[in-house]
């Protein structure tokens, strides 16, 4: 069943739509300056200073640059996750090794995805993160995110919940992404903060 909007807002289908055609319509060099900036922001924020494992994802498209990112928490001797899109849409996880451990990965029709080429640690291993930064389309102020639909994340956080482990939940978003109203259902779960370009927000406190 589909989420019910409140009165005059977007249903979360239509909500992706308008915030999917504004991604389309950056620039390259948009591109490179929001990634320069977001990781500026991301490295500032404590559970990521602290962190001795980040799970996290190789942005593709108009999404939000992680790159960037993903080098200076390997720099830094951050041990880094990355997802493996297994075939039901659970994911599997893998060790990020720098750009060149990547493989372009088609999944039947999708936008190809860059997907650790290395040895599968299994998809309990994010349960051993101390942070894992979500991808997604949008925020609200309660900290609910919309994602784009696949359900592979909504895995990931029941996962997590399953095991009673507690990480910094994180989404990476530009600054338009965050909204008045995400429509949520039941499983929906909040993060505990949003970096943008602009700077942080936080919505709880983090574990």
């Amino acid at each position: 069943m589909r989420p019910i909007a409140r009165p005059g807002e977007p249903d979360k289908r239509s909500l992706r739509r308008e915030i999917l055609a504004v991604r389309n319509g950056l620039t390259a060099d948009d591109l490179r300056e929001t990634s320069a900036a977001l990781a500026g922001r991301a490295l500032g924020l404590p559970e990521l200073a602290r962190a001795g494992t980040v799970a996290a994802y190789v942005s593709v498209g108009s999404e939000p640059g992680t790159l960037a990112l993903l080098e200076v928490l390997r720099a830094r001797g951050v041990r880094v996750l990355l997802p493996v899109l297994l075939p039901d849409n659970d994911l599997d996880w893998g060790r990020y090794e720098g750009e060149d451990s990547l493989a372009r990965v088609r999944h039947g029709g999708r936008m190809a995805l860059f997907e650790p080429a290395g040895e599968r640690l299994g998809p309990d291993a994010v349960t051993t993160a101390d942070a894992v930064l979500l991808p997604g389309l949008a925020v609200d102020t309660r900290g609910m995110r919309l994602g784009r639909g696949g359900g592979s994340y909504d895995r990931v956080l029941a996962r997590l919940e399953r095991a009673g482990a507690r990480p910094a939940l994180v989404v990476l978003l530009y600054d338009t992404e965050v909204v008045g109203h995400v429509p949520a259902e039941p499983h929906d779960r909040p993060v505990h903060a949003v970096v943008t370009p602009s700077g942080i927000r936080r919505f709880r406190p983090g574990p």
